[in-house]
């Protein structure tokens, strides 16, 4: 997962852990998707699933389940 926080307070943050990486954001942006990405893990370790073990479906079951939802482009 790769998380990419677009508002800026100056400092530069990167976190990388076990599936993700997560670049910029605010304190709390930065903040906030590193507790998104260490839910999902948690999520699918509960399942017993790997990432890259779930279909998209399942995942995005998963991120609605810890509080993301997905942003269709395109669609208004």
């Amino acid at each position: 997962m790769l998380g990419v926080g677009l508002d800026d307070d100056g400092h530069k943050r990167v976190t990388q852990g076990d599936n993700f990486a997560l670049v910029g954001g605010s304190k709390d942006t930065h903040e906030e998707m590193t507790e998104k990405a260490v839910k999902i893990n948690e999520k699918l370790r509960e399942r017993g699933k790997a990432l890259e073990e779930v279909s998209r479906e399942e995942f995005d079951d998963i991120a609605h389940d810890v509080g993301l939802r997905r942003n269709d482009v395109g669609q208004n």
